[in-house]
């Protein structure tokens, strides 16, 4: 007879039998949902058997310069491609021997793609890079015999080409992106390219355009059957934007080959615009080097060079700027009241503070500022320096006096970078009175920093700061920061590089420095820059180098009146200003005037070309006597007055 225990213990367990039966089909139809609806595991692999994705690279941007010079262009390149869960077993022998590899390099990439340490993006479900770079003819033999390897494809995508030998640090060059730049931008994917320096860096949002996508249908074997839909959903790529350079490459040519065996820039600017027409540096290199699957090689060997090819001085060289200082002290002791045109110092062969040491040019005394700029007195600066620093009629204490003067040195484009369309460009240094402070417990005056006047102690600037100060003073009071783009195709350009910055420093006494730089090329330390028919503004820089031979270096503008270039070039170890700068510079500016060098001239260019001043190996200037023949310069130091 049943019970009621019995009768309620049976149907405890129908409910429990059939509440595990609901349970588990709750379970089956949620695992259903989550692998139908919700999860695309099996939706990819069901797409991937029968469509192929494949990504359209644009047509990167091509650069010219000013003259409408073809620089950097593209030439079709092919990558391999491997879907790894489509992969199957074949001939690896064949397939290395196919592609010109070793068995080594084979596995070795296999296990790359696989490591998401290297490569985060990797699923075995989406295209990976197994090889970059093929030429037309690595393309051609592996095309024939790409059946025989299931899960491997290729596609089509431009590299880059040089139209010319010069300006690799300038154009820039492009390599894969890394980890960094993927979590930086959602554009890139593991495989892709992108700028890493110069131009092809700082414009590569212009220059990369926009990716297409092509789907293609494949069979049960992976063959490509044609287009899904004739097309309908692809998506076409659009090329990048092309980019006139403000550079003249036939400038940036005879710059590199004037500066071939010495470390040191060019620059050149357009005073009224601010356009870069050159700039040069030195050691370079092929760009050419670091295209292709020899890039990385290459890359490793300038590397490792101890010259530093890839090091722009242009932009990233600090150097003390030495005499080509001193138009920018002139113009703030006038502006400041401290001295007027006539002020003139003594100068009985160096400022006696200097440690007592020759520190001048051979000249007559005393001097006022436009001789002074002339023959590069530095007595006369120092003396400035010293009657604005330690006055306490102007400024109640030597810190304010000198922060009035670094606030005119940062107007003038000093101390800070000038924002220049480029990577890597650095600040250069002046002090302010915080350091000076620190450094001397707060007791200090002109004296203790008195060097500073001509461009020397702790005072450094690039170049292209250099190169701006000669702009400014050519358009008496204002520069525009300079750039190396004159357009971008359907683009505007930053207004940054349209707005004229003023010093705030009166054009009455720009005018005045003006006249100095040009006494200076008529009868003074910058003779040897003078052209017969234009009229030619400059100032030597010797700065002193304690690892050995003094910097060479000069600025200058023309014509006078009507600035239409102005230059700055420096060269490392060179010795005096006069004596390689200068020289260098006049070249430069014939080719800017006249389109090429002068016949008269030519032995100039020789020596230039020849003359080397990397460390070890000096070999000293040419000079040209008095019949006509070049002769080798005696040994030692070359004066400014055996040059003029």
């Amino acid at each position: 007879m049943e019970t009621n225990k019995d009768r309620y213990g049976n149907y405890n367990r129908r409910y429990m039998v059939a509440g595990a039966v609901v349970l588990l089909l709750v379970v089956f139809l949620i695992r259903l949902f989550l692998l139908q609806i919700w999860s695309d595991d099996y939706k990819i692999t069901a797409d991937s058997n029968a469509f192929l994705r494949q990504t359209l690279y644009p047509a990167r941007g091509a650069i010219y310069d000013r003259k409408g010079r073809l620089l950097v262009y593209n030439q079709p390149s092919y990558d391999v491609m491997m879907i790894m869960r489509e992969v199957e077993p074949f001939d690896t022998l064949d397939f290395c021997n196919t592609l010109n590899i070793n068995k080594e390099y084979f596995d070795a990439r296999i296990a790359e793609i696989k490591n998401k340490k290297l490569n985060s993006g990797y699923s075995p479900n989406t295209p990976q890079v197994f090889m970059s770079q093929l030429s037309a003819d690595e393309f051609g033999v592996f095309q024939e015999k790409l059946f025989k390897f299931r899960g491997f494809y290729t596609r089509n995508r431009p590299l880059r080409e040089y139209g010319c030998k010069t300006g690799a640090n300038l154009l820039g060059y492009i390599r894969e992106v890394d980890k960094g730049d993927i979590e930086k931008d959602d554009y890139y994917v593991q495989g892709d390219n992108a700028g890493k320096s110069g131009v092809e860096r700082s414009y590569e949002k212009y220059l990369r355009g926009e990716k297409g996508v092509e789907i293609l249908l494949r069979d049960a074997q992976g063959r490509i059957k044609g287009r899904y839909e004739d097309g309908e959903y692809d998506v076409a790529p659009v090329s990048g934007k092309n980019i006139t350079l403000s550079v003249d490459m036939d400038l940036q040519e005879l710059g590199e080959q004037l500066m071939q065996n010495k470390q040191g820039a060019i620059v050149m600017i357009e005073p009224s615009t601010g356009e870069i027409l050159c700039l040069v540096t030195a050691p370079s290199y092929d760009p050419g080097l670091l295209v292709g699957k020899q890039r990385g090689k290459n890359h490793k060997m300038l590397e490792d060079d101890p010259l530093n090819p890839l090091l722009d001085r242009s932009i990233m060289g600090s150097y003390p700027p030495g005499s080509t200082f001193k138009p920018t002290q002139g113009l703030i002791f006038l502006q400041e009241g401290v001295i007027t045109k006539e002020t003139a110092y003594s100068c009985a062969g160096g400022y006696p503070y200097l440690g007592g040491r020759p520190a001048c040019h051979p000249h007559y005394s005393p001097v006022s500022v436009v001789p002074a700029l002339s023959t590069s007195c530095n007595s006369f600066f120092c003396w400035g320096l010293r009657g604005m620093l330690d006055s306490r009629t102007r400024y109640p204490s030597v810190q304010e006096a000198f922060t009035v003067w670094k606030n005119y040195m940062v107007a003038q484009g000093y101390g800070y970078q000038l924002g220049v369309d480029l990577p890597g460009e650095i600040r250069g240094f002046i002090p302010n009175k915080d350091s000076y402070d620190n450094a001397y417990n707060k007791r200090w005056n002109s004296s203790s920093i008195i060097s500073i006047a001509i461009g020397q102690g702790e005072i450094t600037a690039t170049p292209l700061q250099i190169c701006n100060l000669a702009a400014t003073v050519a358009n008496r009071g204002y520069f525009t920061v300079p750039h190396v783009v004159h357009q971008v195709q359907d683009m505007e350009l930053d207004e940054k590089y349209s707005e004229k910055k003023w010093t705030g420093l009166d054009p009455e006494y720009y005018q005045i420095v003006v006249e100095g730089m040009r006494a200076a090329v008529m009868y003074g330390t910058c003779t040897s820059m003078a052209l017969p028919d234009i009229e030619v503004c400059g100032k030597t820089g010797t700065a002193e180098n304690p690892h050995g031979r003094s910097h060479s270096a000069c600025i200058g503008f023309a014509p006078m009146n009507d600035p239409k270039v102005a230059i700055c070039v420096y060269v490392q170890n060179g010795g005096y200003g006069a004596s390689v700068a200068v020289p260098i510079a006049k070249l430069m500016l014939e080719k800017f005037f006249y389109g090429e060098i002068p016949a008269a001239d030519q032995w100039n260019f020789e020596r230039m070309q020849r003359l080397s001043t990397l460390p070890g190996s000096y070999n000293y200037p040419l000079k040209k006597t008095s019949d006509g023949e070049n002769e080798q310069a005696p040994e030692g130091e070359i004066s400014e007055e055996q040059i003029m």
